[in-house]
C-alpha cells in the first residue's frame, strides 16, 4: 500500500452535485471518474497494488461506505480505485470486495494517515503494520495476506535480492536510481504492480550505515 495523491476532482462529479445530485448510484458519468482514479493511482489498486485500468476490471471504492456514511458518497476524497478482488470467490476475496461495508482506520489517500510510514513488508511477502488496529484490518477486513498476494510480493522481493546479489555491493547512487525507477518519480506513466514492496526494501538498504 502506498500514499495516493488525489488530483483534481472530475468536472462531471462537480456538475452532478451542483445540479442537485445526492446519490452516487444515480451518477452516470463513471468513466471520467474511473479515468481520474486510475491516473492518480498510477494504475494500481488502492489496497493490494495490483494492476487496474480505466478500461479493464476495477471498482470505484468508497473508503467510508455509502450505507454507513451516505453524506460522503459523492465526496471525491472518499473515492478510490480498487481491483475486483476475486469477486465471487468468498474464501479468496480481498481489497474492497472483502471490505464490503466495514470501516478502515486509515485512508491511503489521506496524507495525515501516513500509510507508508506504518506499513512493513516481510521477506515472505507478508504485509504488516506497526499500528495494531490497522494491522488487524489488513487481515480481517482487506484480507491482504492471502497466499497468492503474499506470493506476488515475495516474488518481487526475491527478484530484487537476486539483482543485488548479482551486482554485488551496489553503490548508493545505483540504489537511488533503482528507488527512483520503482517509486515512479516520472508522473507520466503507470507504476509496476506491487512496487511499494521494492521501494520499502530499497529504502531499508539505503538506511544502512
Amino acid at each position: 500500500m502506498r500514499t495516493i495523491r488525489k488530483g483534481p476532482e472530475p468536472k462531471s462529479l462537480v456538475e452532478y452535485r451542483l445540479s442537485g445530485g445526492t446519490r452516487y448510484d444515480d451518477f452516470r458519468d463513471t468513466q471520467e471518474l474511473r479515468t481520474a482514479l486510475v491516473r492518480e493511482q498510477r494504475g494500481l489498486c488502492c489496497y493490494c497494488m495490483g494492476s487496474i485500468s480505466e478500461s479493464g476490471p476495477m471498482k470505484i471504492e468508497h473508503w467510508r461506505s455509502q450505507s454507513k456514511h451516505p453524506e460522503r458518497q459523492l465526496e471525491y476524497a472518499n473515492l478510490l480505485g480498487a481491483c475486483k478482488g476475486n469477486e465471487g470467490l468468498p474464501r479468496l476475496e480481498h481489497c474492497d470486495t472483502s471490505k464490503k461495508n466495514h470501516d478502515l482506520s486509515r485512508n491511503p489517500a489521506n496524507p495525515e494517515h501516513a500509510v507508508e510510514r506504518i506499513i512493513r513488508y516481510q521477506g515472505d511477502g507478508k504485509i504488516v503494520s506497526t499500528d495494531p488496529q490497522f494491522d488487524l484490518e489488513l487481515n480481517s477486513v482487506l484480507n491482504l495476506n492471502l497466499a497468492f498476494l503474499k506470493s506476488q510480493r515475495r516474488s518481487e522481493v526475491d527478484a530484487l535480492k537476486k539483482t543485488l546479489l548479482k551486482r554485488g555491493n551496489l553503490k548508493r547512487a545505483v540504489l537511488l536510481r533503482l528507488l527512483e525507477e520503482w517509486n515512479g518519480n516520472s508522473l507520466s506513466r503507470d507504476l509496476k504492480p506491487y512496487c511499494q514492496v521494492i521501494v520499502y526494501f530499497l529504502r531499508k538498504r539505503l538506511a544502512r550505515p
